[in-house]
């Protein structure tokens, strides 16, 4: 068994770059998609989940309580671009693009190259997986409740102990 094996905490990788959290406060690369929650432009109220998958491109976005995109017809709305740009910014463009599958040059690898060669395939509109998404943007918004502590969180606690206590 390797060392990285027998850690018992998981290896973090720091943000490519920080970025700001008003747009795009939640994006993550999971499930085979990239995927997040976008704040409309337009009603502070509401928020846009939308996904972009591996290998396909399929994408989809609706509201947070599944009302569709009026942008999203047929291609990539402004919430799925500000959401790859976010994802960039976060993971690196190099990341995203080799998560998503995208053949890109090396040196023109930005989102905006991503999203332009995902574009180009021509891809199909599918179905939301906005409930999932969500719930897991809700739950990640749970741990802002807590006090700053150093204790383990015992939902984080996701690998047993490395040593027994003797």
């Amino acid at each position: 068994m390797s060392d990285w094996e027998r850690a018992s905490t998981a290896r973090v990788l720091p943000p490519a770059r920080p970025r700001k959290l008003a747009k795009v406060p939640f994006v993550e690369l999971a499930d085979g998609r990239v995927q997040g929650v976008v704040s409309s432009g337009s009603d502070i109220g509401r928020v846009y989940v939308s996904s972009v998958a591996a290998g396909t491109y399929e994408f989809a976005c609706s509201t947070n309580n599944n009302r569709p995109c009026g942008g999203a017809r047929g291609m990539f709305c402004n919430h799925i671009l500000a959401l790859l740009n976010e994802a960039a910014l976060q993971y690196g463009a190099e990341r995203v693009a080799r998560y998503l599958r995208v053949e890109v040059a090396a040196d023109e690898l930005t989102a905006q190259a991503i999203s332009q060669a995902m574009s180009a395939t021509r891809p199909s509109q599918g179905d939301s997986a906005a409930a999932s998404v969500f719930s897991q943007f809700l739950r990640h918004l749970a741990y802002l409740e807590f006090e700053p502590s150093t204790a383990p969180v015992p939902e984080l606690q996701w690998f047993p102990q490395t040593r027994a206590v003797v």
